[in-house]
């Protein structure tokens, strides 16, 4: 009997001490990654690189959340987790969601004709379906090169173009009359706003407290965007129905839609998975179903914003930003760091560096750069050849041709083997109408790897020129 006892006593011990050490693994490791990631985020923040919220859950669970920088170019106002920001794209899961509930009550059919719901389109309403709309394959007239600042000069957009880019479901074309005619749909369906049918069948029943559409300036916990040099943005004027949220209502959106409380998983996985253009992604961003991973991401003026939904690990990482600058990367660099990938923490950027010197004087800017990489390389992103490609490509839309060109051919001279920067050398020529030299940086991008058909094109059209 006494050996039965001690027999059960050592089991108990080991038992005990076996949990405490898995409570040990599972505890200190989430300590740890949580303190690298306000390493990141910290670091991050002081370098210029990120203005915004963070959220970040595992498990269904927050583990980490926090706010970084100001509501608006004044740096008066500091955000807190009720400010509500633009998220752009991400706001047009709410109208293909919308779809779906309205599918799943019987009321619509993904391949019902816009003809259908009589809105006083052109003919070829008859062609384009509800499941072309959501996946960005209609071939609609696009609206957005024409910068329509309102609904009425959408439909006027819309009605009085007869012709579709390409035939519903051969091609992808990402513009914004798809999310207006998703709207639009709805509300002939519903007798409803687009904005009240969200409002009571997701935003109410989710508990969004701190959601609102088209919000003005100087509503409440609103913030605004502004530039490198505290600038703000203008205001946005275009079609209607923007939600903005905070990062709470988004996290709560998000869990959602993991969980299928609005609408059933089959429908889910229609909007995340595009029949018509799997690379590109569809109404729900993009799908990577090797990772089962979705991340879509949303920029408007200077609100940037992205989030990673990562279903195998159960992981949710959101940001939300008002000046726009690193938030892509950062998603992916905690992404990283969360899976125990390596990681690096963002560098100061080349291109804040030496920007505003570029617009004033490019050889004082030239000089900056090369002082900078002489006493500080390890401080910057030299290693990233996206920097002065940025850089030259706002000179270049500034009229700045030759100040582009002086900054392309320090890029192709720091990175001689990307294409692209060729590519975007060539460019800055054509524009100054220095077709020679236009073509040798073309044919140049080609040799070393070609930029998607890009050079080729373009070398075909400076030949016609040139044969004029």
């Amino acid at each position: 009997m006494r050996n039965f006892l001690f027999a059960v006593l050592v089991l108990l011990s080991i038992s005990a001490f076996s949990q405490s050490k898995t409570e040990l693994k599972q505890t200190v490791p989430l300590e740890n990654i949580k303190d690298q990631i306000d390493s990141v985020m910290t670091k991050s923040y002081q370098r210029g690189l990120f203005n915004g919220n963070i959220l970040i859950s595992k498990n269904n669970k927050i583990i980490y959340q926090k706010s970084f920088g100001f509501t608006d170019e004044t740096k008066q106002t500091s955000l807190n987790n009720t400010s509500i920001f633009n998220i752009g794209s991400i706001a047009k899961e709410f109208n293909a969601v919308a779809v779906m509930i309205l599918v799943e009550r019987g009321l619509l059919n993904l391949d019902d004709k816009v003809s259908k719901f009589n809105l006083g389109l052109p003919k070829w309403s008859e062609k384009v379906s509800i499941r072309h709309l959501i996946n960005y394959a209609s071939g609609i007239p696009p609206i957005e090169q024409l910068k329509p600042e309102n609904d009425a000069d959408t439909w006027n957009i819309l009605r009085n173009n007869d012709n579709l880019l390409f035939e519903p479901g051969t091609n992808y074309r990402y513009d914004n009359g798809n999310v207006f005619l998703q709207r639009r749909i709805i509300e002939k369906v519903t007798g409803m706003s687009y904005q009240e049918f969200v409002t009571k069948n997701i935003i109410k029943p989710l508990k969004m407290t701190n959601s609102v559409f088209d919000p003005s300036f100087g509503s409440k916990n609103r913030t605004s965007c502004y530039d490198f040099d505290n600038i703000r943005c203008p205001e946005l004027k275009f079609i209607s129905g923007w939600l903005w949220i905070d990062i709470n209502d988004l996290n709560k959106w998000i869990e959602a839609m993991n969980s299928n409380r609005l609408i059933s998983k089959a429908s889910f996985q229609t909007l995340l998975n595009n029949p018509y253009a799997k690379e590109e992604g569809g109404s729900l961003g993009r799908f990577y179903e090797e990772e089962d991973l979705q991340r879509h991401n949303g920029v408007s003026y200077k609100f940037e914003s992205i989030f990673l939904n990562d279903f195998k690990n159960n992981i949710t990482i959101i940001l939300v930003s008002n000046n726009l600058n690193r938030v892509w990367d950062l998603g992916h660099i905690i992404h990283n760091l969360m899976l125990g990938k390596a990681y690096e923490i963002p560098k100061k950027s080349v291109y804040q560096a030496i920007r505003k010197e570029a617009l004033d004087n490019i050889h004082k800017a030239i000089e900056t750069y090369y002082l900078l990489k002489k006493n500080s390389k390890s401080e910057y992103s030299f290693e990233n050849s996206g920097e002065l490609n940025k850089l030259g490509y706002e000179l270049l839309r500034l009229g700045k041709i030759n100040e582009s060109i002086t900054i392309f051919k320090l890029a192709t001279t720091e990175f001689p083997k990307d294409a692209n920067l060729f590519d975007s050398l060539g460019e800055a020529y054509l524009t100054n109408k220095q077709y020679d030299l236009a073509l040798d940086n073309y044919k140049k991008a080609i040799s070393l790897g070609g930029t998607k058909g890009n050079a080729e094109k373009m070398i075909e059209k400076i030949e016609k020129e040139m044969g004029k």
